[in-house]
């Protein structure tokens, strides 16, 4: 098992972690991308990327070594939720529901990828600072000529992956026509450690907790509007964008917060729903390069990470005379992760096609239906368990 060489293409957090895992099960792995570049922030900077990590996805990187090594104050548990209809509707989510301390932990991309490159340095795990060109019949060529020789080649290249269309897998991509704005903002009132999240019917906003700064509270804005709103926005000096998250998001949040204003640069990026076959002879994908669902769950991330331990697993669990690459290795990991990913695209593409029906109808609908939700335990602590990933839940 140690002899077969596994290449990983993609330094984001996916790739870090599937190296690491990789080097920690005792296979031969090294990782192709680009240096990796630290965020130098201050005590009270952030980076403008964060994730809602499951209690499942904790765990895993529990098992890396790399959970304890985050600094604590940089991380902000997610006790409950608060979902808001476009009418009347509501939902509460507390983790005591379901008997846990908390539902998520808020953690930022630029923390994650530090205490994973740390890591990968202690592992002594080879990292070629380079980028990827295209497949040969050994294993990998790079954009500056060299052939890196491997038994399976692992696409953690992000959305736009080089190597599943190198690979030639079957790679389908929706445009939803709308975008995800996100920025960090204070808040005039404390967010007690709840996500907030306000379903608008041509928009999505989520306010997720973060550490408080010298200024106050804060929180991450997720905010999922229509594709000329985000161009619109994004278009504004930034007198004018701070004036709009005073103004009309506050109003948007029902000052659920108190007054909000704007302290970080805003960022957008479109939305989309992708799936792909995930694996070819002697390449797999993993996260973005394999899947995308909309925001609004909040568990992008968690789905990459659950690929990267699964595909750990069946590469260790594979009989020894099969290779890592080999196909029928590779179909397993595949049929194992169809499922939830199934389930989460079909949630969240769901939730998505409701909330943006027009009418009053089916404005009904959706409210009467939060409000049904919300006096059901069973179904509260199913949802619970979702946060966890623990099952195919609703964020």
């Amino acid at each position: 098992m140690t002899q077969q060489s596994i290449l990983v293409c993609g330094g984001g957090i996916a790739g870090m972690a599937t190296a690491l895992g990789l080097k920690k099960a005792n296979f031969a792995v090294q990782l192709l991308a680009p240096a990796y570049t630290p965020w130098g922030l201050a005590s009270h900077q952030y980076h403008p990327r964060v994730y809602a990590l499951s209690a499942a996805s904790r765990a895993f990187l529990e098992r890396l070594g790399v959970w304890s090594l985050m600094r604590a104050e940089r991380i902000t548990a997610v006790e409950g939720m608060e979902l808001y209809g476009d009418g009347d509707g509501f939902m509460q989510l507390d983790a005591w529901q379901n008997a846990q301390s908390d539902l998520t932990w808020i953690v930022e991309s630029g923390e994650m990828e530090r205490v994973l490159h740390q890591a990968l340095q202690v592992y002594n795990v080879p990292w070629k600072t380079d980028l990827f060109a295209r497949l040969s019949p050994k294993g990998v060529v790079t954009a500056s000529g060299a052939e890196l020789p491997a038994d399976l080649i692992i696409g953690a290249d992000g959305a736009r992956s080089q190597v599943r269309g190198a690979a030639h897998i079957n790679h389908d991509c929706k445009p939803y026509g709308y975008s995800g704005v996100v920025a960090h903002l204070n808040a005039s009132l404390p967010h007690q450690h709840v996500a907030y999240q306000w379903f608008t019917g041509d928009a999505v906003l989520a306010l997720l907790p973060m550490p408080d700064t010298d200024q106050g509270p804060q929180v991450s804005m997720v905010w999922s509007v229509k594709q000329d709103q985000a161009d619109a926005f994004m278009a504004m000096d930034e007198a004018a964008q701070a004036q709009h998250i005073q103004s009309y998001i506050s109003a948007l949040s029902q000052y659920r917060l108190g007054t909000l204003s704007l302290r970080s640069q805003p960022f957008a990026f479109p939305l989309t729903l992708e799936r792909s076959d995930m694996i070819a002879p002697k390449v797999a994908l993993v996260g973005d390069a394999a899947h995308r669902v909309h925001p609004l769950a909040g568990q992008g991330l968690n789905l990459g990470l659950a690929d990267v331990e699964e595909l750990i697993r069946v590469l260790v669990d594979k009989p020894s005379y099969q290779s890592v690459g080999e196909l029928r290795v590779l179909e397993r990991y595949r049929r194992v992760r169809s499922e939830p990913i199934l389930a989460m695209r079909w949630v969240t593409h769901g939730l998505h096609q409701l909330f943006a029906l027009p009418g009053a109808p089916a404005a009904l609908i959706r409210n009467v239906g939060m409000n049904v939700v919300d006096k059901l335990p069973f179904v509260k602590r199913h949802l619970i368990a979702g946060a966890a990933g623990k099952t195919s839940g609703l964020f």
